[in-house]
């Protein structure tokens, strides 16, 4: 038997291994299709990847445990909306009504407000992030952390070791918070056992936690692309909310559940007590491997199918599937306006290639494509109708609803809906409408790409 023989053999039998393993685990016809292209054009590197990088739901006795939220009252036996509907089958706790909710758009009123609420902080301060990135910004932010530290304020530091690498591999800037008996830690560390950590699955999650009380949730990471003391002319366009309220328990459990996961240490979240001075409609879902089900994709295609009048999209990487993508296209031809905004180009130019595709397609269906002119777009929203926007960590591509570890909330009420389209609608002022024509050459590398999107 010769080499090219043996070589043949063995890149079959990788096939068979893999294509039995995802067999097995029900993975849906794209995926199988994506990961039998790549084992076919690189054998053995692509085999290895898979079983590295290939599992969606973690499967072994070291894994996360199962996120299950707890409801924050009994549930009002009332009218569901769609997104509702599909929530509570899926055990989702339901919207509480008792919070106050306030939209920043700005980077320096975003960090004006992390740095008021990290100095008001009495018991303690939590936070998770995607990004960590040793700038000027965050040096004056984690010397607010390790003052608090120093004061006995209890500060944990959650970051996710695919998006902060740099720190990950040098944490020097971390030294004196730890020191002053702060705790920072990174999520999947990717040099302790790499076989076992699914470093795949990277914990996207934004959630900046104060005293159980109030949170900071959105898009915008701890770097000075994203917020600072000053205006930048390269700023980034992106958002956060601060949280008051009972739906702030929920942000807590899933920190708790997140840290403890990374640092060993048990941890109760503490329902506070809150006096009810606005009523916001707040439903807060986590999606990612510690959900036993895709909750939150059930919901988004309940809202798509239901939706009778608009949906708006703001997100930075449009790679769906292809449910999700026949479903918004339905919805146009059942004459619902249905607009994507995102970035003219984004930051990673493999997803502008792959996402081209998506995007072709929606515009050859009568989908109203935006591209943003100005600054990158990185900002997570969808608007359905009048009574719902989703805001978070969520973009519409196959990692974040399939693979990352995210959360969002679906905020039911009026005042923040009109803000939010208000605020879309000067996105809209300052994006042109419609893709340049590809040539035959790029339009078949956006095809072929797509075969890879169930891992963009």
């Amino acid at each position: 038997m010769n080499y090219i023989t043996i070589y043949v053999v063995l890149v079959i039998v990788a096939q068979v291994i893999t294509l039995l393993h995802m067999l097995y685990l029900r993975r849906n016809h794209s995926t199988i299709l994506a990961w039998f292209m790549a084992i076919l054009m690189f054998p053995f590197p692509a085999f290895i990847f898979y079983f590295v990088f290939g599992n969606r739901k973690i499967r072994q006795k070291s894994k996360k445990s199962t996120l299950i939220l707890h409801e924050l009252h009994q549930p009002q036996k009332a009218y569901l909306n769609p997104i509702e509907t599909v929530l509570s089958a899926h055990a989702i706790a339901a919207k509480s009504e008792c919070n106050k909710l306030q939209l920043y758009f700005d980077g320096v009123d975003a960090y004006t407000v992390l740095l008021n609420e990290i100095a008001h902080a009495c018991e303690s301060i939590c936070i998770s992030t995607y990004i960590l990135r040793n700038d000027s910004t965050t040096k004056v932010i984690l010397d607010a952390l390790t003052k608090k530290a120093s004061e006995g304020i209890a500060v944990r530091v959650l970051i996710d070791a695919v998006g902060s690498y740099k720190l990950y591999f040098n944490q020097s800037p971390l030294h004196a918070l730890r020191k002053a008996g702060g705790q920072a830690v990174f999520f999947m560390p990717i040099l302790k056992h790499p076989l076992k950590n699914y470093i795949n699955l990277r914990n996207h999650r934004k959630i900046y936690l104060f005293d159980d009380r109030v949170v900071l949730a959105g898009g915008m990471n701890l770097e000075a692309r994203y917020l600072g003391s000053k205006a930048l002319k390269k700023r980034w366009i992106d958002m956060i909310f601060r949280l008051e309220g009972e739906a702030v328990f929920s942000y807590a459990e899933i920190f708790t559940a997140d840290f403890e996961y990374a640092s060993g240490e048990k941890r109760t979240a503490i329902k506070k007590e809150f006096k009810c001075a606005e009523h916001n409609g707040v439903q807060v879902v986590p999606s990612g491997p510690d959900m036993h089900s895709d909750a939150l994709y059930e919901a988004l295609l309940s809202a798509i199918h239901s939706a009778g009048h608009r949906i708006w999209i703001v997100t930075p990487y449009f790679v769906p599937d292809e449910t999700i993508l026949r479903a918004l296209i339905i919805a146009k031809h059942k004459g619902v306006d249905v607009r994507l905004i995102t970035p003219r180009i984004s930051d990673h130019w493999i997803s502008d290639i792959v996402r081209s595709s998506y995007m072709r397609e929606a515009e050859e269906n009568g989908i109203d494509v935006l591209l943003y002119q100005g600054n990158m777009l990185h900002t997570k929203a969808v608007l359905f109708d009048d009574y719902a926007v989703m805001l978070g960590s969520v973009n519409i591509d196959n990692r974040s609803l399939f693979l990352n570890y995210e959360v969002v909330s679906f905020v039911y009420t009026e005042p923040v809906i009109a803000q939010m389209d208000e605020w879309i609608k000067s996105l809209i002022a300052h994006s042109v409408s419609g893709m340049k024509k590809g040539s035959k050459q790029r339009v078949v590398l956006e095809n072929f790409m797509r075969i890879f999107s169930p891992q963009l």
